[in-house]
C-alpha cells in the first residue's frame, strides 16, 4: 500500500502559477504510475495528467495540455504538478493518485485533496 499527501494549494489570480507537490509513503514508490485528479464543485472528478514509473511520456488532459507539466523525484517519492497561465476554470479541490503499474482511471490510492482557486 501507499499513502499520499498532497500540498501547495492556494488562491492565485488567472493567468498565476502554482506548484502542487505529492509526497508518498512506503519504499516501493517506484512500481507506482502517478498522477493527478480534479474536482470542481458539482462535477464529477476528472483526470488532469498521470505520468509513469520512469519519469518519462507524461500525458495530459487536453484541459491542460501546454499549461500543466507533471515530474516525479523517485528518490524523494514525490510527485509534482506544475501549473502555468491558471485560468478560473482550473477552480477544483487536486488529488494525487497512484496505482501500481500504469495509471489507470480508478486508480485505488488516493490523497486528502488540496484547494487550487483561480479568481478572475
Amino acid at each position: 500500500q501507499v499513502q499520499l499527501v498532497e500540498s501547495g494549494g492556494g488562491l492565485v489570480q488567472a493567468g498565476g502559477s502554482l506548484r502542487l507537490s505529492c509526497v508518498a509513503s512506503g519504499r516501493t514508490f517506484r512500481r507506482y504510475g502517478m498522477g493527478w485528479f480534479r474536482q470542481a464543485p458539482g462535477k464529477e472528478r476528472e483526470f488532469v495528467g498521470a505520468i509513469g514509473w520512469s519519469g518519462g511520456s507524461p500525458y495530459y488532459a487536453d484541459s491542460v495540455k501546454g499549461r500543466f507539466t507533471i515530474s516525479r523525484d523517485n528518490a524523494k517519492n514525490t510527485v509534482a504538478l506544475q501549473m502555468n497561465s491558471l485560468k478560473p476554470e482550473d477552480t477544483a479541490v487536486y488529488y494525487c493518485a497512484a496505482e501500481i503499474g500504469v495509471l489507470s482511471t480508478t486508480p485505488p490510492y488516493w490523497g486528502q485533496g488540496t484547494q487550487v482557486t483561480v479568481s478572475s
